[in-house]
């Protein structure tokens, strides 16, 4: 990862009173060239119940999206797009098996761009360094640090056509799925 990134876990302390829990980066997962991920939190429950105690990000592990009634809050590094798209395509495809990727890209989607995907969930992204193409079916935004997207358990994909890293930090909340 290029970028800094910290993560403080703010609880109750002995005495009830608000402190810094936790100040370590938990459930780091990545693949060299593709992409480096933290789970900053995730619950299996909605509401969330903060009477459970403990690093609740370590829970998901190679997940890609949360827990039936859960959330997922991570920081998401993309690195520039690989050159070979057809190595790009097949490293997706065995990460997609990896993250238990609940629906998998058809052939068309991959086509578009190999990080097509859809996911059961309403997503809350914020770029916050570099910039990224957000692809959907019909269109591409690039977006800049500040810019953030809702999606709304459709397809979409990230292209990084820069020469830097890109790190988005966003959640994943379990939703029912859409059309």
């Amino acid at each position: 990862m290029t970028a800094r990134l910290n993560r403080y876990v703010v609880g109750p302390d002995a005495e009830g009173r608000s402190a810094v829990l936790d100040d370590a980066l938990g459930d780091v997962q990545s693949k060299e060239g593709f992409f480096w991920r933290s789970t900053l939190w995730a619950t299996q429950e909605m509401p969330v119940d903060n009477t459970i105690e403990g690093d609740r990000s370590l829970a998901p592990g190679a997940r890609r999206e949360p827990f039936p009634q859960g959330m997922l809050c991570r920081a998401l590094e993309i690195p520039p797009d690989a050159k070979d798209a057809d190595d790009h395509r097949q490293v997706f495809a065995a990460l997609n098996e990896q993250a238990q990727q609940t629906h998998t890209p058809s052939a068309a989607d991959s086509q578009r761009h190999p990080t097509m995907h859809r996911t059961d969930t309403l997503d809350c992204i914020t770029c916050v360094k570099g910039e990224i193409y957000l692809i959907t079916d019909v269109e591409e935004v690039l977006m800049r640090p500040g810019d953030t997207v809702i999606i709304r358990g459709t397809n979409h994909g990230w292209s990084n056509r820069s020469d830097a890293p890109c790190l988005l930090v966003g959640t994943m909340m379990d939703a029912r799925p859409g059309a």
